[in-house]
Order: structure tokens, then C-alpha cells, then sequence
């Protein structure tokens, strides 16, 4: 059974990128997927505390080989320039376990905005609005990990894990349950 971390909006933020490296340390994913806003933190932000785009694209860099990314509507390609990953896309599709996911950042395709024609059972992973869900629009599973920097709408910084069809939320500071959904339901 395939493993996938998938994160987003670090949006500069170093210190959550080496908290994001010790959770895949320990959750020992086969794959990461981040879905977008990965260096700026946007006009809509302030800039937040530990804000460091050289680190953090470091940081990035360090997990390289295992990312599958998307462009969030605050990447720009300067931030290409930074990392060692295709990002500029503002799409993907990753197979696993006969699990078929569709990555977008979320300010283009998500459940608040359109979504494309998806195959049945296709799960939507999105990010952008900051706060963890996990919700059925019209038929289909839409998920967000939340962000890992600027946690909105009460949250606090989190990531999602996802094993076959088990989706769980988490913390990310120690790694704990937040949210767990059978997506397969």
C-alpha cells in the first residue's frame, strides 16, 4: 500500500519546512505532494515571523526527489528558479493503489471554485484557503491539508497522510490525528 504526504502554503517559512522533514521522517511516505505557495508569502499575508525564502527553498530541495507539486497562486518563476522540483504546473495527477488524485492548489480548481471533468472516484486534493477539510462536492472527495505556515480560520499547522483510501489530518507539530475520513465511503 502506497503512502502519500501531502502538504501546502509554506509560504517562506523554514522552521515549518524542517517540522514538515521530521513528520516524513516518521510517517515514511513513498511520495510527497505539495499543492502550492511555496517561497512568497502574497500581498494577502503579512510576512511571517521566521520568513526566510533562501531556507526554505533549501528545505525544499532537501526532499526534491520524493515531491510531486503544483504552482499556488503566490509561485512565480523566480520560485522555479529556487527549487529542484517541477512546480509551475497548476495541475496533477497522482495513481496510487488504484487511487486516482488530482492536485491543485486550489484558486483555480477546488471545491470553492470549479472543479474539471474527473473520472468516478477521483479524491481532490487542494490547499490555498489555509484550513483543513475534508468534504464530498458534487459526488467527489475534496480534501486540504491545511497549511504548514499560516494556519487560518482556528487551525494550527497541518498536513494530511493519506494510506489507500484512509485520509488522516494532522498536527504538525507532533504528528497527531486531527481529522479521519474513509474516502473509499
Amino acid at each position: 500500500m502506497s503512502r502519500i504526504l501531502l502538504f501546502s502554503d509554506s509560504h517562506g517559512v523554514p522552521v515549518a519546512l524542517r517540522a514538515l522533514r521530521a513528520r516524513v521522517e516518521t510517517d515514511a511516505p513513498d511520495v510527497l505532494c505539495f499543492l502550492g505557495d511555496a517561497l512568497y508569502h502574497g500581498p494577502r499575508n503579512g510576512v511571517p515571523v521566521d520568513y526566510d525564502t533562501k531556507a526554505a527553498a533549501a528545505e525544499f530541495n532537501a526532499m526534491a526527489d520524493r515531491i510531486v507539486a503544483v504552482r499556488g497562486n503566490c509561485d512565480a518563476e523566480i520560485d522555479q528558479m529556487m527549487l529542484a522540483f517541477p512546480m509551475m504546473g497548476p495541475c496533477a495527477t497522482v495513481v496510487a493503489d488504484g487511487a486516482r488524485l488530482f492536485l491543485s492548489h486550489g484558486h483555480v480548481w477546488g471545491p470553492d471554485e470549479a472543479l474539471p471533468p474527473l473520472p468516478a472516484g477521483t479524491v481532490v486534493a487542494t490547499g490555498h484557503t489555509h484550513v483543513p477539510t475534508v468534504q464530498r462536492v458534487d459526488g467527489v472527495w475534496c480534501f486540504n491539508p491545511g497549511s504548514i505556515s499560516l494556519p487560518k480560520g482556528g487551525s494550527e499547522p497541518s498536513y494530511a497522510v493519506l494510506d489507500g483510501l484512509r485520509l488522516e489530518i494532522r498536527r504538525l507539530a507532533d504528528g497527531a490525528t486531527l481529522r479521519v475520513a474513509d474516502l473509499s465511503a
